[in-house]
């Protein structure tokens, strides 16, 4: 068990050239606000990922089981029939207990606000520091469906039922 007054601080990673992971091959371009010059826009650090890094525009500090709201310094807007998921970076969950409290995030097609991270510091015993520009969660941007609920009397028979759960054993 590490002692509580050790400090995990993160390293900010660049790529050597930040803007070949940037392209991908999109097949839509989402117009995009960069409300910190200094940050870099969101970017991939492989070609095929799913997610592009967001980064944090502030120094901020977790202790253990702290949250903090944290600002990325951008805002886009998707068109209608997407959705923008905010998840946590699977290395610094795995390696600091650092995670999405609301995982995933969700950002509608409508707002146009900067995209905030509700970070949470889950590990029991060591804050963590996340220097200004570090990557703090990854956002995927996905099609959705926008159905219309039509009230009815009944729903149709199931083999499942109402069966929730547990309802299939362990």
């Amino acid at each position: 068990m590490p002692p509580a007054t050790a400090v995990r601080t993160l390293e900010r990673v660049t790529h050597p050239n930040p803007d070949q992971y940037r392209r991908g091959i999109p097949d839509m371009s989402i117009p995009l606000v960069r409300l910190d010059p200094d940050l870099p826009l969101p970017t991939r650090a492989h070609r095929g990922d799913a997610g592009v890094d967001l980064y944090c525009t502030d120094d901020v500090h977790l202790e253990p089981g702290e949250r903090c709201l944290v600002s990325t310094g951008i805002a886009i807007a998707l068109p209608v029939g997407t959705v923008g998921l905010i998840h946590p970076r699977s290395g610094l969950a795995a390696r600091h207990g650092l995670s999405v409290v609301n995982t995933p995030g969700t950002i509608d097609a409508d707002y146009r606000g900067e995209i905030k991270v509700c970070l949470i510091n889950h590990d029991r015993h060591t804050p963590i520091d996340l220097p200004r520009g570090s990557r703090i969660a990854q956002l995927l941007v996905q099609r959705v469906e926008l159905p219309e609920f039509v009230e009815v009397e009944q729903l149709d028979a199931t083999v499942r039922g109402a069966g929730g759960y547990g309802s299939t054993g362990v």
